[in-house]
């Protein structure tokens, strides 16, 4: 029995993504962290872009790649623990609505930094690692694998 807990949720974890107004507030943050990196009066436009891109990317990566566990207390005898915020999304459900979103967010913001930057070879390079960062990890061929060892433990 878990004294104290007060979500419903075994682990919160898988429903996160899904809570009312998380792809809002998503969308939001990605807009004000743009809206940032355009007021600094020495970056140009397509810099302003392609960093808004990185940074989103390398957020999402950590957030969602990279981090183990759960901040929570679940009963599931550290199933989660071994099972990135990815990798617990929908109870590892492949397909789903928040599944779909957050895959095809960086695609939508990838589209746009090249659009404004012009298709510039050098921005255009680095989003393209960019977002290869954090779609490759997000294929259903990938769920549980750790490449080389990387994030095994």
């Amino acid at each position: 029995m878990n004294v104290g807990v007060a979500h419903s949720e075994v682990n919160p974890n898988t429903r996160v993504m899904n809570s009312r107004g998380m792809w809002l507030t998503y969308a939001l943050g990605v807009g004000m962290l743009h809206i940032v990196l355009l007021s600094i009066p020495f970056f140009s436009v397509p810099v302003a872009w392609t960093l808004t891109n990185v940074i989103h990317n390398l957020g999402m990566y950590v957030f969602l790649h990279a981090v183990k566990g759960t901040p929570f207390e679940t009963p599931d005898q550290g199933k989660a623990r071994l099972l990135t915020h990815w990798e617990q999304l929908d109870y590892g459900v492949q397909f789903t609505s928040s599944r779909k979103f957050f895959t095809i967010s960086p695609i939508i913001l990838y589209f746009l930094t090249s659009f404004y930057t012009k298709y510039d070879p050098i921005h255009f390079i680095l989003n393209t690692a960019s977002l290869l960062t954090v779609l490759i990890p997000k294929l259903p061929q990938l769920h549980g694998v750790r490449i080389f060892g990387i994030n095994k433990y």
